[in-house]
């Protein structure tokens, strides 16, 4: 079966036909290990997750390598601002290398909470860093770099495809780049390859290198990882929208600098979460997380459950409401399928010819870019078949969610009880019965409402208030 995908670089659905038959290269930009990992973020990675998941669905073998930046970012993709490590640093009182484990392994705990499978390789800057060097070294050698104040920046004067990427005039990327004047820059939107000189006197991060002691810039380590593990050629490489005018724009044009050859065929990107103040981010200190949402009384697959529901190339508009939908809606697909389990009986036979044609209806929906909303169609069509017996449903159940990974047919999330928090529960029965008691009828309808957000509804009877999830 054909899979078709979206491409960024060309701005056309197009047929995904790998470099090598039946194999996919695949390189994703992992994160910034300087604080949690907001829901935004992690949008990304379960889209990403679910593109991997499709791909081997279908039969294809996978290779996926993510990098871990644990050095090089600053503030601004363009070189400025401050050093986010350090800023982690100085904002939890760690070394810079104790928050960069400690966020590494926060955020690969909230992949496994969201049933992110982990890549082939998880590749750290930090322990890459004669790779890069090397990669500055050839880029040195073919003339594309030039050093200014101590450091090596790369001249995007001498590739003339700079722009395509982002379908931008040059102009129009300079003004959105955030691009504070650096005199030392031939041009604007040239980039450090390698700081020996930054504004940051005491960087506790620095390494020995031919242009002297400093560290890398953040765009050359996802080229130097990428080639070291998956080649000078790759299939696929997907990120948040946001990297295209900058760190992936770069990343194209030191890659293609130093090889001569076309490096990506397939750029993939997925749209932002936003909320009612707009996109989601870690600067405004008002961020989502993981373990937010679970304080909540949310799952983590509440969230991936949510983010399946729409297509991955569309914003998302995220509020605790709708989050709350989501939950419910997932309540209930879970206990159909739980029904069906426990109706089913071994002795039922699985006809393949049956069975296979809904795998291929299926797997048309999730080969037409990620239509995920469709692939669920075809599940709820499974659920309501009458063609199909229990067993037969069983299986595709478990086949699809293969892709899906929301753990439909498992048992432990069937009540949602465990993820019930009861002091807090039956703090707010108190807090509402003494509401009612002031006649205060909003807090009373206020308290009910949080409950029912957490999947907890109220009985209310003369011998007092007590409460049960809701699985339906």
């Amino acid at each position: 079966m054909k899979f078709y995908v979206y491409n960024s670089f060309t701005r056309q659905r197009e047929e995904l036909v790998p470099l090598e038959k039946g194999k996919i290269k695949m390189y994703t930009c992992g994160p910034t290990v300087y604080n949690y990992a907001h829901i935004g973020n992690l949008r990304a990675y379960v889209f990403e997750d679910v593109l991997k998941k499709s791909l081997q669905y279908v039969g294809f073998e996978v290779k996926h390598v993510m990098n871990i930046t644990d050095v090089g970012h600053l503030e601004s993709d363009s070189d400025t601002g401050e050093d986010k490590m350090a800023l982690g640093a100085f904002r939890e009182k760690k070394t810079v290398w104790e928050i960069a484990r400690f966020y590494e392994e926060a955020f690969l705990k909230d992949c496994s909470l969201l049933n992110i499978a982990l890549p082939s390789v998880v590749c750290r800057a930090t322990e890459h860093i004669e790779d890069m060097i090397k990669f500055i070294q050839k880029l040195e050698a073919k003339g594309f770099t030039y050093i200014a104040n101590g450091n090596v920046y790369f001249s995007i004067d001498k590739y003339p495809d700079y722009a395509k990427l982002a379908n931008l005039s040059m102009e129009e990327l300079e003004a959105g780049s955030r691009v504070e004047i650096d005199p030392f820059k031939k041009n604007p939107l040239d980039f450090v390859l390698w700081f020996t000189n930054s504004k940051f006197s005491n960087q506790i991060m620095q390494w020995e290198s031919p242009w002297g002691k400093g560290f890398p810039g953040w765009h050359i380590e996802c080229s130097a990882m990428s080639m070291k593990y998956l080649g000078e050629r790759i299939d696929i490489h997907c990120g948040g929208i946001d990297h295209i005018p900058v760190h992936h724009t770069n990343e194209i044009a030191q890659s293609e600098s130093a090889t001569g050859k076309k490096w990506v065929n397939y750029w993939i990107h997925c749209e932002f979460l936003v909320n009612d103040s707009g996109k989601m981010s870690k600067s405004s200190g008002d961020f989502i997380t993981i373990s937010r949402l679970e304080e909540k009384g949310f799952s983590p697959l509440d969230y991936r459950y949510f983010c399946l529901q729409s297509r991955y190339r569309k914003q998302l508009l995220f509020s605790l409401d709708s989050l709350k939908d989501s939950k419910q809606a997932l309540n209930k697909l879970r206990n159909k399928i739980r029904h069906i389990i426990e109706a089913g009986s071994k002795d039922e036979i699985i006809n393949e010819n049956k069975v296979k044609k809904y795998q291929q209806r299926f797997a048309a929906q999730i080969c037409d870019d990620l239509n995920t909303p469709n692939a669920f169609t075809v599940l709820h069509e499974v659920i309501k078949s009458e063609e199909l017996n229990h067993e037969e449903k069983i299986y595709l159940i478990e086949d699809f969610d293969k892709v899906f990974s929301l753990n439909l047919t498992k048992n432990e999330d069937s009540k949602e009880s465990s993820l019930i928090d009861e002091s807090y529960v039956n703090q707010l029965i108190v807090e509402r019965n003494e509401a009612r008691k002031q006649k205060d009828w909003t807090k009373a309808d206020e308290i009910r409402n949080i409950l029912i957000g957490i999947n907890v509804e109220l009985i209310d009877s003369k011998e007092g208030t007590s409460w049960r999830t809701i699985n339906s």
